[in-house]
């Protein structure tokens, strides 16, 4: 038997009762999406919630509606840049009708999306509560998993780096001149069916600032709230590849109460030590704190990106959970149209 109730978009006066429901919803009486992670600080409704003032024109919020009381939730963050719809949070309350609740806003972002334009739809969630069975019944197809690393704000932060020293390694800020190296070792990097859905472009890698979103990770969506930052690491010499890069690090500084952030991509045969470093290192210098990272840092990093999580972990990192990556295409894929030799 199928739920009653509405779905709708968001009004202003429901904002009082979506902020209790975001609550609620991580307890045991709710279903939440989000990471998986245990600990109070760090939460999903601290590490993504939205204050008022940052909520942005594209950014959509679906209520569930059941006797003039909001038993359900969906807040979608918009990429303009790529038309990609990204679900942050899906709550809902009610021991017995939470999944059928979830379903129908997951249905009505689908049918709202297809009328909007939308060509991915992502997402990220714990595989617990039927999170990854309600998504792939909605069409969402499952292709890949992320550990969540964290490093505790009460470990001191690794000294900043001088230029010398980071040239010497070989490190230095991004450009948009390395726009097609950084093509290249996400190719290198990344399993040919990830790289087919993730359908990255040059121009998705030339775009820097607080608009970067690539490489995506769960993670994601906090990149709103912080100052954002890459920097490569050139191929030593001698290497196969002089012109290529070895890796690279996004490193993003928490302006909110939330962790900072690193993403590391990276050859397996590199050594990302001493990246890792850096990277603490820049915090250090922005935050202007070397003693403590306030709320710690946070970092992400798929299965087949190993050894990236081991050398996270010899820099204090310690795994807090997995989540499951899911997307699917609004677009239907066909063949492109190719000329042929005729046959005589």
């Amino acid at each position: 038997m199928s739920v009653s109730g509405k779905v709708r978009m968001a009004r202003l006066t429901d904002l009082a009762a979506l902020g209790e429901l975001s609550q609620l919803a991580q307890t045991d009486a709710a279903r939440s999406l989000g990471l998986p992670v245990t600990r109070p600080r760090m939460g999903v409704f601290s590490l993504f919630r939205l204050p008022l003032g940052a909520f942005q024109p594209n950014d959509l919020l679906y209520v569930h509606e059941l006797e003039r009381r909001i038993s359900g939730l969906l807040r979608v963050e918009r990429e303009s840049h790529r038309d990609e719809w990204t679900v942050v949070e899906l709550d809902a309350i009610g021991q017995g009708d939470a999944g059928d609740i979830r379903f129908r806003l997951v249905q009505y972002l689908l049918r709202d999306g297809a009328k909007r334009g939308a060509v991915r739809f992502h997402v990220a969630c714990a595989d617990a509560d039927g999170n990854v069975e309600l998504f792939m019944q909605a069409g969402f197809a499952r292709y890949g998993e992320e550990q969540i690393l964290f490093r505790e704000s009460t470990q001191a932060l690794p000294e900043a780096w001088s230029d010398e020293r980071a040239a010497g390694s070989g490190i230095r800020p991004v450009g948009s001149l390395d726009a097609l190296a950084l093509a290249r070792l996400y190719a290198v990097v990344t399993p040919q069916p990830v790289q087919r859905l993730e359908a990255y472009r040059l121009p998705d890698w030339e775009r820097q600032g607080a608009g970067w979103r690539v490489p995506r990770s769960s993670l994601t969506p906090i990149l709103r709230f912080a100052d954002i930052e890459a920097f490569v690491q050139d191929q030593p010499d001698g290497a196969p590849d002089p012109t290529g890069l070895s890796a690279f690090i996004q490193v993003a500084v928490a302006k909110e109460d939330q962790p900072h952030y690193l993403k590391i991509l990276a050859r397996p045969e590199a050594d990302v030590g001493p990246l890792v470093e850096y990277g603490l290192g820049v915090i250090a210098a922005r935050t202007g704190n070397r003693g403590e990272a306030q709320h710690g840092v946070i970092s992400a990093v798929r299965t087949y990106e190993a050894p990236i999580d081991r050398r996270l972990e010899e820099a204090g990192f310690e795994v807090e959970s997995s989540v499951t990556l899911l997307l699917k295409e609004a677009l239907v894929r066909v063949a492109e149209p190719a000329l042929v030799p005729a046959i005589q």
